[in-house]
């Protein structure tokens, strides 16, 4: 046996350690949730009836934005429009991938001025590839970039014809994704990509299909139970070594850490109210 061989006592097992994770500088983009509130209802978590606190919303999301700049990320952000509550939620403004622009056409008519106006903001800040689409898509909700492929969400918001405009555009395979618990209405709800292959998932927010295709593209996935799902645990943010999570997803936050990541906990407790967290808030500029 050489000397430098691992010498495993008898009786014992070996385990490898969790791989070391490296962070990765992101460049991000938000919106201040300066007119946020729940005047309608487009999805189950949304009922106007339940009193909002707007200044609490904006510390939360203020302490969001903190946390991405302490890591080293750099974020930009665009001016909140007024009568445009979901603004907040930069994430569905758009898909952006190797410097090009796939806007977002929403579903629902409270949301649909947001698509133009995220696009007015990139063209403004110099993006040139830029697509204004035919079909409903809602950005980065429904549209999340594994490595060199994109996971596409459909079943409640994105017209699943998107999908291949989107790959026609961006240039990456696409694949389909069917939802079908309407709690977890877009793909960052129900999914949170954690590096260029590993992925976490709530495996009930899809249909029979999608899970097997799901088991077969990353069978060691992390697995969400419904209660960290409930918290909106999978609606996250990974720079490839911290998961940025609502705090209560505290299963997620154990099975993270086993993997080598380092969970950061984050409280969103008022934009919850309009089913958005981490992930909704954050849309990514990748760049070439």
């Amino acid at each position: 046996m050489p000397i430098t061989d691992t010498i495993t006592p008898a009786g014992t097992y070996y385990r490898p350690a969790a791989p070391a994770r490296v962070a990765t500088r992101r460049r991000l983009l938000m919106c201040r949730p300066r007119h946020y509130d729940v005047t309608y209802s487009i999805n189950p978590w949304m009922n106007p009836q339940l009193a909002t606190d707007n200044a609490l919303a904006v510390r939360q999301w203020e302490g969001l934005r903190d946390l991405y700049l302490d890591l080293g990320h750099v974020v930009e952000e665009i001016d909140p429009l007024d009568g445009l509550p979901d603004m907040v939620f930069a994430a569905n403004g758009a898909t952006v991938v190797d410097g090009r622009v796939y806007g977002a056409r929403f579903r629902h008519a409270e949301r649909t001025a947001e698509g133009p106006a995220y696009l007015r903001w990139l063209e403004g800040r110099g993006y040139k590839d830029v697509l204004w689409p035919e079909y409903v898509n809602e950005g980065e909700g429904d549209f999340l970039t594994v490595g060199r492929r994109i996971l596409a969400g459909t079943g409640f918001r994105t017209d699943p014809r998107s999908h291949l405009e989107a790959q026609e555009f961006l240039g990456l395979p696409v694949t389909s994704l069917t939802l079908v618990n309407p709690d977890y209405y877009h793909l960052d709800t129900a999914l949170a990509v954690l590096s260029d292959d590993e992925v976490m998932y709530y495996p009930a927010a899809f249909s029979p299909g999608s899970q097997a295709v799901l088991r077969a593209m990353f069978p060691s996935a992390i697995l969400a139970s419904a209660e960290d799902a409930a918290v909106f645990g999978l609606n996250a943010f990974s720079d490839g070594r911290h998961v940025l999570l609502p705090a209560a997803a505290t299963g997620l936050h154990a099975q993270l850490r086993a993997r080598g990541f380092e969970p950061v906990g984050v409280e969103l407790s008022e934009l919850l109210k309009a089913g958005g967290s981490v992930k909704c808030c954050t849309l990514e500029l990748r760049d070439r």
